[in-house]
């Protein structure tokens, strides 16, 4: 296998990587907000439901994005 292509897969290893620990994070940012929601202020208690509904779709588009990757490696592996 030449250098370029051992560096290419390297690359989406940890791609799959960081989008992992970028879901974790964010699911703890979710739950750490969950808990600051019992004792906020209605102004805020909006503001870290909106955020929330935000992150819950980050995150949904990251897993989606993970799934898509792990399909195409499926798809291109059958062909190998």
């Amino acid at each position: 296998m030449d250098n370029q292509k051992i560096q290419k897969m390297s690359s989406k290893a940890n791609n799959a990587l960081s989008v992992g620990r970028m879901i974790k994070n964010t699911k703890a940012n979710m739950e750490e907000a969950e808990i600051g929601m019992e004792f906020a202020m209605p102004e805020e208690l909006e503001h870290l439901q909106e955020k929330n509904a935000r992150r819950k779709r980050s995150v949904e588009i990251m897993e989606k994005q993970m799934r898509d990757e792990a399909a195409f490696k499926a798809r291109k592996k059958s062909f190998e």
